[in-house]
């Protein structure tokens, strides 16, 4: 059937997922997923309102994907912008493989209040620049110099904090400056002098005894990262 050609070549795009929204734009009845849904058949509901093609490997994680579908599941993949949910915080610092901090609360960004009545979904209020978010498998998520923001805002430990931004500057996801940068407004909260970006990306990696510290360090100044006033 055409709907289900169409909703077929709409899964490959989203990892093998869909929504029920998504289903219904291809012109398929409720009574014809439901059964397709059923013990068995082509597709299994993976979350509510968001189901998955049988016969593919399940994507990796798996119910982060389904839940930023959830949050505008009219919405395509490749046409989703920040306003539709950004993976963000605790989340994103999973998505990228930094520090070990547990993920089991699924965590995003929209520029606008929103509410969910799932115990497992945390939703931030925020605007991104464009610089501060990106593509990763498939999913917008916050780049790493926002993630280590984000998480000290959240109040997140200071090691742990230390330990992704660390990972990030390994991994070459962030430049020290940029990642200086990100910091600056956050050091006046830990008793260094306000706007000192690189005093703040010095302790944190202390905290983490990285080797790789003074060379991380040489490659910045503190004129370039330093928003404080003289």
């Amino acid at each position: 059937m055409t709907s289900m050609v169409a909703l077929t070549d709409l899964a490959e795009e989203q990892g093998g997922l869909f929504t029920r929204r998504q289903a219904e734009a291809t012109g398929m009845a409720w009574s014809t997923l439901a059964r397709l849904s059923s013990k068995g058949a082509t597709v299994e509901r993976v979350a509510h309102g968001v189901y998955r093609m049988r016969g593919a490997p399940a994507p990796e994680h798996l119910e982060l994907r389904a839940a930023w579908l959830q949050l505008s599941p009219d919405a395509p993949v490749w046409e989703r912008r920040p306003a539709d949910g950004v993976v963000s915080h605790r989340s994103a610092a999973a998505l990228y493989g930094l520090g070990h901090l547990p993920a089991d609360i699924h965590e995003f960004t929209l520029p606008g209040r929103r509410q969910s009545r799932r115990p497992d979904l945390r939703l931030h209020r925020g605007h991104l620049a464009d610089a501060e978010w990106t593509t990763l498998n498939g999913l917008l998520v916050t780049r790493p110099p926002r993630i280590v923001s984000d998480l000290l805002s959240a109040r997140e430990d200071p090691g742990a904090v230390g330990h992704v931004l660390a990972e990030a500057l390994r991994d070459g996801h962030s430049r020290p400056s940029t990642m200086a940068r990100s910091l600056a407004g956050h050091a006046g909260r830990f008793g260094l002098r306000r706007g000192d970006g690189v005093a703040l990306l010095r302790w944190l990696l202390d905290l983490t005894t990285a080797p790789e510290r003074n060379h991380w360090l040489s490659q910045i100044s503190e004129t370039e990262t330093s928003t404080a006033p003289p």
